[in-house]
């Protein structure tokens, strides 16, 4: 029996022995490092896949309201077909601008009116003057009832 106590005693020594070396320390070590900065790796890995997922999906919602450029080519090709709202707008812009211009021309219009009125104003102070001298004054009662007769015709413009 005590040779079967040894025996037992020595395979406990043998199994327990190599794994207190050093060696076997430093081993251990050396591995756990390295499945430690594999797990880092795998980490950072997944924080970068996960960002990267959040861009993907952000750009395919973006992309999903961008339109293609040949969405915008026949988009164009459609507005080039559509010749009654173009005409439409042709038709509006030349209104505008006949408007614009008839704005001018009253403005023009109104200043010449005044301009009548002043000079019938005046004629009619040297009439009064030169009326009975001469036939001057005769040629100018004339054209006082002439520039008096335009500036009638002017007034509704004014």
């Amino acid at each position: 029996m005590p040779n079967a106590w040894n025996q037992t005693r020595r395979m406990k020594r043998l199994a327990l022995g190599p794994m207190t070396n050093p060696e076997y320390n430093e081993w251990w070590k050396l591995d756990g490092e390295k499945l430690q900065k594999r797990k880092n790796k795998a980490e950072e890995d997944l924080d970068s896949l996960k960002t990267d997922y959040k861009r993907l999906g952000l750009l395919m919602r973006t992309a999903g309201l961008r339109k293609t450029l040949k969405q915008w080519h026949e988009e164009i090709r459609e507005e080039m077909n559509r010749p009654d709202r173009w005409e439409k707008k042709f038709q509006e812009n030349q209104v505008r601008n006949r408007d614009h211009i008839m704005g001018k021309a009253v403005v023009q219009i109104r200043k010449v009116a005044d301009h009548l009125q002043t000079l019938a104003v005046q004629v009619d102070t040297l009439s009064v003057k030169y009326e009975l001298e001469s036939d001057r004054g005769q040629e100018l009662a004339s054209l006082l009832w002439k520039i008096r007769v335009l500036s009638i015709r002017a007034k509704p413009y004014l």
